[in-house]
């Protein structure tokens, strides 16, 4: 295994940020997880998950604190979600999506649309209700 793909265990701040840095894309994708709602807590049995288009979250710190919304898009890359309604003005007047860092967000409902996602929960093991809107004909 490459050391690029390992936690550090150091806790040197300079080892820690290299790591952030040059993470590859699937590892990135963990870092970028958020904690849970105490009932998809309790649902789900895990503490954070990672974060995905559609998902709905609740901002629990800074200018938006408090807003709802749900994701638009995730930035692997800055490591920052970006949600739909908050924006803000630039000086060309225009508005801009503000990117939040996944540790100051709370997801409130995740989004089951995509059966891979499903998949990951079951392996992990969280058992899933399906449900289907119409009943199944022989």
């Amino acid at each position: 295994m490459r050391d690029y793909m390992r936690q550090p265990k150091s806790s040197k701040s300079r080892k820690q940020r290299k790591f952030l840095y040059t993470a590859p894309l699937h590892l990135r994708r963990k870092i970028l997880a958020s904690h849970l709602s105490k009932e998809l807590r309790e649902k789900f049995k895990r503490r954070a998950l990672p974060l995905r288009k559609g998902d709905e979250i609740q901002i629990m710190r800074g200018k938006f604190k408090d807003r709802r919304g749900k994701v638009a898009r995730v930035n692997y890359k800055k490591y920052r979600v970006y949600i739909e309604g908050v924006t803000r003005k630039r000086t060309v007047g225009t508005e801009a999506q503000v990117g939040l860092h996944p540790s100051k967000v709370k997801i409130i409902n995740l989004n089951l649309d995509d059966k891979k996602r499903q998949k990951i929960l079951e392996r992990k093991g969280i058992k899933l209700e399906v449900t289907t809107s119409a009943p199944v004909e022989k």
